[in-house]
């Protein structure tokens, strides 16, 4: 069972505060550059304001996150559980949850992308998808791969179950912070195709959060899914004649 977290209402307040204004920061400053016709910034998906968009966003939450760790003297590694006293067990749990799941989500995700097209509203890929795949260098495709399988499981899960769960749950709403984090989760993303799968991803990486009190085995989980759409992704790139 998930333990006490020791999460103060301002804390959590200045920590989105803080991570809104970074956002922000980088946007402008990224606008500005664009204007200047800066190389790199030009185009919207040039990868200089990729590189801004991300770092603002995940790469400040990085160091965001440790300064509110750090407020409630709690250390990095006790944060992510590496210091968690059933750790083997957690990664365990978390490599067998994650092989029951994948089937799962990619099969509603190929519902889902049916039902859309079979009403007359074919699906887009994903941003995070056409970015890697119009990426211009092997460097810019490196880099996304990274961000992908490393950058973002570790922020995304660290806000979503790491903080707003807990947080919401210890004011007496449990079921709100079950169902409604990983909604949000799911609406983040922008892509209606891929809202339930993503859905159904967060109710499990809650539940295995629950299960085991340690934030390393969602982490674990959502990096081996997003690894895996990345293969499947390189696979499309280099056989796209390739039948299923």
């Amino acid at each position: 069972m998930l333990s006490v977290k020791p999460w103060r209402p301002l804390a959590v307040l200045i920590f989105f505060a803080a991570l809104l204004f970074c956002i922000c920061l980088g946007g402008v400053t990224s606008d500005l550059l664009r204007r200047l016709h800066v190389n790199g910034f030009r185009e919207a998906d040039d990868f200089g304001n990729i590189l801004f968009g991300t770092l603002t966003f995940q790469g400040s939450a990085c160091g965001l996150i440790i300064i509110f760790w750090r407020h409630h003297q709690v250390g990095w590694r006790d944060g992510f559980g590496f210091n968690g006293p059933e750790l083997k067990r957690a990664l365990r749990l978390a490599l067998l949850v994650f092989l029951a799941a994948l089937p799962a989500v990619w099969l509603l995700q190929a519902t889902c992308v049916f039902t859309l097209t079979a009403l007359g509203h074919p699906p887009d890929d994903q941003m995070a998808v056409q970015l890697i795949d119009n990426a211009k260098s092997w460097w810019a495709r490196s880099y996304f791969a990274v961000f992908a399988v490393v950058l973002a499981p570790v922020t995304e899960e660290f806000i979503f179950r790491g903080l707003l769960y807990p947080f919401i749950k210890q004011f007496g709403w449990p079921r709100l912070a079950f169902v409604g984090v990983s909604v949000l989760f799911a609406v983040i993303h922008f892509d209606v195709a891929t809202f339930l799968p993503l859905l159904l991803l967060a109710l499990v990486l809650v539940w295995l959060y629950e299960k085991t009190d340690n934030l390393l085995a969602p982490i674990t989980v959502h990096a081996l899914f997003n690894a895996s759409n990345l293969a499947m992704l390189v696979l499309k790139h280099f056989y796209p004649d390739a039948k299923p």
